[in-house]
């Protein structure tokens, strides 16, 4: 098993969200694994979700979308290793079940945990290097959602989530540690099945804003972060070819976090940037207005995803998408493939990343594996009975 030392810790939780070289206003919170794409499919689609059709992942991105189900209910279950080609015991790990109560009605749960491996702690004193022992930083949320149908296309649902975060950056000292609560509030939008141009086609549309809530406060000082409060907002299309369908999507990202200010000395001198002094609920609020190059940069601090999927027959999915963030808030921007495995009552995907960038992904030639499995028939209601028969 891979270990790192205390200063590789601090490289490790200063890439998380800084992949850009020289960046001026990369916008930085706290516990920012939660922006990590766990679960194979949508990671093969450039890391997209919202307004894709439901599965048992659906928690994360939208989980509204539970409620247009055609299962009752299933498990998630994903492995995600982090910085593979540094060290092997880096990862995040999630566990998601999902109920759907009746055709109105859905409740789910989540936890997700992330592992920084074993980190060795020394201390040089006089010339000679002291062993101060070994800690595992963690972080992990645990989450509880409910969505109701409105209308037979149109469904909201609420979710609230625990975090806590432990990065042991003192060894043997609990004064690391920090936790804060957060809420999304989602949408979704899923069409009748349409004629478009002879074909079959249904369109999906879906928000989520997701980790509204106070800062992280840790322990060991007053250093508050924002939580990564997320705005999704996507579209898609499916078109049905007899038994086989093909899947359009797009996504756009924003996070509503105050962007970084820079600060100065007393005799003017710069000395870097940091995140303004303001409550979330303020940072929410002035996070579309506060850049300082204004309306440009502030477009510039939206992500933008887009997704391809073909599906045989229910049997086989291949997947592929794209993933683009400005140069001057973070340098994100890689292909992705996929695909997925229908085993019965089992779903196994499979996802890979590669960089377009300059800057190297922590994701980069790392496989993504998630396995879903479903512990019900599919349901017999209207909704799905009408995508069933005309997609025959």
């Amino acid at each position: 098993m891979g270990k790192l030392n205390y200063f590789s810790l601090s490289f490790i939780l200063g890439i998380f969200l800084v992949f850009a070289q020289n960046s001026n206003r990369v916008i930085i919170t706290g516990v920012p694994f939660l922006l990590i794409t766990s679960d194979a499919r949508a990671a093969g689609m450039g890391d997209l979700g919202v307004a894709t059709s439901s599965d048992n992942y659906s928690q994360y991105w939208n989980p509204a979308k539970y409620v247009f189900a055609r299962k009752k209910k299933g498990i998630g279950l994903s492995y995600t290793p982090y910085l593979s080609k540094l060290v092997d015991d880096i990862f995040l790990g999630n566990i998601t079940y999902f109920n759907k109560v009746d055709d109105r009605s859905s409740w789910a749960t989540s936890l997700r945990y992330f592992s920084l491996g074993d980190i060795q702690f020394n201390e040089f004193i006089g010339g000679t290097i002291i062993d101060q022992g070994m800690e595992r930083p963690t972080e992990l949320t645990l989450d509880l959602s409910y969505a109701l149908k409105l209308s037979s296309e149109f469904a909201m649902s609420v979710a609230g989530r625990f975090i806590y975060s432990d990065l042991k950056i003192a060894a043997n000292a609990d004064t690391s540690s920090a936790s804060s609560l957060g809420v999304d509030i989602a949408a979704f939008y899923e069409s009748k099945v349409f004629n478009l141009n002879s074909r079959k086609a249904l369109f999906r549309s879906g928000l989520n804003i997701s980790n509204i809530g106070p800062k992280l406060n840790y322990d060991s000082g007053d250093q508050k972060s924002f939580i990564p409060t997320n705005l999704r907002l996507g579209v898609g299309l499916d078109l049905f070819f007899n038994n086989d369908n093909f899947g359009f999507y797009t996504e756009f990202t924003k996070l509503l976090v105050p962007t970084p200010v820079a600060i100065y000395d007393d005799s003017q001198a710069f000395l870097g940037y940091r995140q303004p002094d303001v409550d979330f609920i303020t940072g929410i609020f002035t996070s579309f207005s506060d850049a300082p190059n204004g309306l440009s940069e502030e477009l510039s601090e939206i992500t933008i995803a887009l997704g391809l999927e073909y599906c045989f027959q229910e049997i086989f999915s291949i997947r592929t998408g794209y993933f683009n963030e400005s140069k001057e808030k973070g340098s994100r921007r890689y292909l992705t493939m996929g695909a997925g495995f229908n085993l019965n009552f089992i779903d196994i995907d499979l996802s890979y990343l590669f960089s377009t960038s300059r800057v190297r992904n922590p994701l980069e030639n790392t496989i993504r594996f998630s396995l879903s499995i479903d512990l019900d028939q599919p349901l017999t209601d209207e909704k799905s009975n009408d995508i069933i028969d005309n997609t025959l």
